[in-house]
């Protein structure tokens, strides 16, 4: 017992060391977002809205949907898996405010951390993570895009090529994902040699399943554009008929922004592309405004969702907590 003491200080000393260094490194570049954006904000003397309450509760609620969407998806591909609505809410908004370190990293290995303690196969979370992700950027772009193109014409991407070439790009190998026999036989090469064996196919969803769940993850994205839309029309008169380029517009650019992995949150790449498109409908100075505005109060938002982590965190049994 006296020899194995010090081991237990050292592994709980290395345990809260790296808690602290993550969360200092969110907080970190979670304040830069804020502290900029406020900044920019601030000097166009805007005055209150109560419906930018509105627009960054919309923004918040979109976490925890994703997170009963991925749980949907773990318990369709192991239903013996007991995890909670509230396990799934709280594991989700974990795993968002990581986002703050640049790439995924973070946010897959919260729920591979998660996984171990909760006795569920990590391969297993791993795939549903890379299936979390790919029906998120298909959910945003197939539909983004679709919309955009009907408003905006081909002559507007034809001049702005580069809009679509990255999301294009990537959008047929995300498709393939949804076919069962393509994304087993792509898995199972890296799984092969670090694992040494094979995962079953039990791991992985019919093309049925994947192409509904494409489908339901729409609904994140449907909150993020109805967010946005409200926060415009802050700003300046919408029309009915352009909120839905108004919301196309906002989840693109997130769709773009993640893809650009070593930006912490898409940070930059999000209001390019938004002003781009707004700039067709309004001033091109209003369309900046909206764009920081969209930054800022998405930045809030991710506060409320902290705040919901923190809220609910302690109604999950210790051992089990992200």
């Amino acid at each position: 017992m006296t020899a194995d003491a010090p081991k237990r200080w050292k592994r709980r000393a290395l345990s809260w060391g790296i808690a602290v260094l993550v969360i200092g490194l969110v907080a970190y570049f979670f304040v830069a977002a804020l502290w900029d954006n406020w900044d920019q904000v601030a000097a166009e003397h805007l005055s209150f809205d109560w419906l930018w309450l509105v627009a960054i509760l919309t923004f918040a609620l979109a976490v925890p949907l994703t997170g009963l969407l991925w749980r949907r998806i773990l318990r369709l591909l192991s239903p013996q898996s007991e995890v909670s609505a509230t396990e799934a809410i709280v594991l989700q908004c974990a795993s968002w405010l990581l986002k703050y370190i640049p790439g995924q990293v973070g946010a897959v290995v919260n729920k591979v951390l998660w996984a171990g303690k909760k006795g569920v196969s990590r391969s297993l979370v791993i795939v549903t993570f890379i299936y979390e992700n790919v029906f998120l950027q298909l959910a945003s772009i197939i539909p983004s895009a679709a919309i955009l193109l009907v408003s905006l014409g081909g002559g507007f991407f034809g001049d702005n090529a580069t809009l679509l070439i990255v999301p294009l790009l990537i959008l047929v190998p995300l498709a393939l994902v949804t076919y069962q026999p393509f994304f087993h036989r792509i898995v199972s090469i890296p799984a092969r040699r670090v694992l040494h064996h094979e995962l079953p196919p039990s791991y992985f969803l019919s093309t049925f399943q994947a192409l509904r769940c494409a489908v339901e993850f729409i609904g994140p994205r449907v909150l993020n554009g109805f967010g946005f839309v409200v926060l415009a029309s802050t700003v300046t008169t919408v029309s009915p008929s352009e909120w839905l380029p108004f919301g196309a517009a906002y989840v693109l650019a997130g769709a773009i922004g993640i893809l650009a992995f070593f930006v912490p949150s898409g940070l930059g790449v999000r209001e390019a592309i938004i002003v781009l498109v707004l700039s067709q409908y309004m001033p091109t100075a209003e369309a900046i405004v909206i764009s920081l505005l969209a930054r800022l109060f998405s930045t809030f938002g991710d506060g409320v969702v902290a705040l919901i982590y923190v809220g609910l965190r302690r109604t999950i049994p210790k051992e089990y907590r992200p």
